[in-house]
């Protein structure tokens, strides 16, 4: 088991990769203000979630998973506050000086960066921009400075290591961490892992220096909790030999026609079910961005018109919704918050 200060693998840095980003997006910069114009021009107004989560209410001796839109979950892990892949701002995609240049939100966040509770543990699935959203990161570590400890998968750390993080690690598919009382292993997916189109990723075949992509399976006190992060479907789940899960976390959307680095809700339902025997399902990865082409709504509702017909609970219906389990065998669903 790797503690959380053993250093692991020799990093490899690709801080010429970002800081080459910023050189040839120098013309956007000097246009920001008309990109901004334009972009305000064709935005839209976010709908509000339909229940808000109440992490005040939370206690020690549960488990507390709210859903706060794309693939960004709160956790209460038995005391111990865990927070997934966090955008939580209008806009995600290239961060220049302040300002965001990418597509705009459908749904707010269930919980804004002042209402989020103080993460123990930021988790971070890989580098794209809308799982490793750099003003969200910058936002937290402003907000509570040499306090957090951040886990990411490999080769995906320079993005965000001048940020005043507690301590920032990598983890590599199949490693072990112990932190915070939690046991935490990276599992491996079938997605991709560049954050720009000139860097290499291990979808490439650049295993040695490629950006990586994680999965997480979390156990503390003899429960287990799955992070999906984002994945199309695949059997690494099967051969990870991940079984008896208490709840996974699974992304549904942007599916189509990204099939080969996203699953659909029938997919993801399938290696909750069968691959893992996952008993309760959290959809992450929809209802936030409009990312493929199928309608909005649609990932939520092949869930639900499909769930029955598998041996697991969908624990959340909605963005902002929270999923309660006692400690102990007592499940109880708390959908409103």
């Amino acid at each position: 088991m790797i503690e959380f200060d053993v250093t692991g693998k020799e990093r490899v840095k690709r801080r010429y990769f970002i800081k080459k980003s910023f050189v040839l997006s120098a013309g956007a910069v000097i246009s920001a203000p008309l990109i901004s114009n334009k972009l305000q021009a064709f935005a839209h107004s976010p709908a509000t979630p339909s229940a808000k989560p109440d992490p005040l209410s939370w206690k020690s001796e549960d488990i507390n998973i709210a859903w706060i839109g794309h693939a960004t979950v709160v956790i209460n892990f038995f005391g111990t506050i865990i927070l997934t892949d966090p955008i939580l701002f209008d806009r995600v995609g290239i961060y220049l000086w302040g300002l965001i240049i990418g597509p705009s939100r459908h749904t707010h966040p269930a919980l804004t960066i002042d209402e989020i509770p103080k993460p123990d543990l930021v988790l971070l699935s890989h580098a794209h921009m809308d799982h490793m959203d750099y003003k969200t990161l910058l936002a937290l570590t402003e907000k509570f400075p040499g306090q957090l400890d951040c886990l990411t998968a490999y080769n995906t750390r320079d993005v965000i290591e001048e940020l005043n993080w507690k301590s920032l690690l990598e983890i590599d598919w199949n490693e072990e961490i112990g932190i915070h009382d939690i046991h935490i292993r990276a599992i491996e997916v079938k997605h991709f892992g560049w954050r720009f189109p000139w860097e290499h990723d291990r979808s490439r075949g650049y295993f040695d220096d490629g950006r990586s992509y994680n999965a997480y399976l979390l156990e503390k006190k003899k429960k287990k909790i799955l992070f999906g992060g984002d994945t199309a479907y695949t059997q690494k789940f099967r051969e990870a030999k991940l079984k008896d899960i208490d709840v996974a976390l699974m992304p549904i959307g942007a599916y189509r026609p990204w099939k080969w680095n996203h699953c659909n809700p029938e997919e993801a339902l399938f290696m909750a079910d069968e691959h893992i025997k996952a008993k309760y399902f959290v959809p992450i990865h929809c209802n936030t961005f409009k990312q493929g082409i199928e309608p909005l709504d649609e990932p939520l509702r092949w869930l639900h018109e499909s769930k029955d017909s598998y041996g697991l609970t969908v624990g959340v219906s909605a963005i902002g919704q929270t999923l309660t389990l006692t400690n102990g065998t007592h499940y109880e669903d708390e959908l409103g918050g």
